[in-house]
């Protein structure tokens, strides 16, 4: 009888510590499906709802993808997921490495991939062709971090920002695995700083921007909840100007 309680006690903490690794699992694999824009060049489009533009449909030589659940309301702009299909005569093992740039769902869908990336899952030329053929299949995939060599973070000033009245921006080249969860917009001189909105996708905008040059303060969050303001090396320039680009200076680590 003990022996008996024993094992079922043994039992139960086995499973309960299996159900705690399956849960906390961030680099496991995730099951769905995926299609890809049926009516759009081999790369993405830039008109994406990230607000990213040109550079949202050739970013990552054109590996992108629109997002229905993990486009989470502009906060999954920019993160990097590693997606391979599950048909082993076309697919390859590893897949293609995308980054999200719009937000869209198909049928029963987690990602919309450009064609060269849905083709960028098969192993060759001919197996491509075949997947393109499918339309939709069943894949899985896993978030990992987005990888950016000699870049830093960069500010693109949006065509619709007016110096000195309103001001809203995109941040490109985001490495690693955290989300950019807060902005604010310091002056240099005397350090107010205000927050700024999120106004659609990982577009930041402000009426009334602060004067001078600007400095950056960005929230980077983790999945589990860990929370670590970035500040740039290089400031805005005070005469900064629609569609102008500015180096950060900063990169984030992996």
């Amino acid at each position: 009888m003990a022996l008996s309680l024993l094992y079922l006690v043994l039992l139960a903490t086995f499973l309960f510590m299996q159900t705690l690794a399956d849960t906390s699992c961030t680099d496991c694999f995730v099951q769905s499906r995926a299609s890809y824009y049926p009516n759009s060049d081999e790369n993405g489009t830039d008109a994406g709802a990230c607000g990213f533009g040109s550079f949202g449909a050739t970013i990552n030589g054109g590996d992108v993808s629109a997002a229905s659940n993990l486009y989470r309301d502009g906060v999954g702009c920019g993160a990097c997921y590693q997606v391979r299909c599950a048909n082993s005569v076309y697919c390859s093992s590893n897949g293609v490495t995308i980054v999200l740039t719009d937000q869209g769902s198909g049928d029963n869908t987690d990602f919309i991939l450009s064609q060269r990336a849905f083709g960028g899952m098969a192993q060759t030329k001919d197996a491509a062709a075949s997947l393109l053929a499918l339309g939709v299949v069943n894949i899985e995939y896993r978030r990992v971090s987005c990888s950016y060599p000699n870049k830093n973070i960069t500010i693109k000033i949006d065509e619709s920002s007016s110096n000195p009245h309103y001001l809203a921006f995109v941040l490109w080249y985001q490495q690693g695995k955290r989300d950019i969860t807060a902005v604010q917009l310091c002056e240099t001189q005397n350090f107010v700083c205000k927050l700024l909105d999120r106004d659609h996708g990982a577009v930041w905008t402000t009426t009334s921007p602060p004067s001078g040059p600007l400095s950056l303060r960005m929230l980077f969050s983790t999945e589990d909840g860990e929370d670590t303001w970035v500040v740039p090396v290089n400031n805005i320039p005070e005469d900064w100007k629609a569609g102008d680009t500015y180096d950060a200076g900063v990169q984030v680590d992996q």
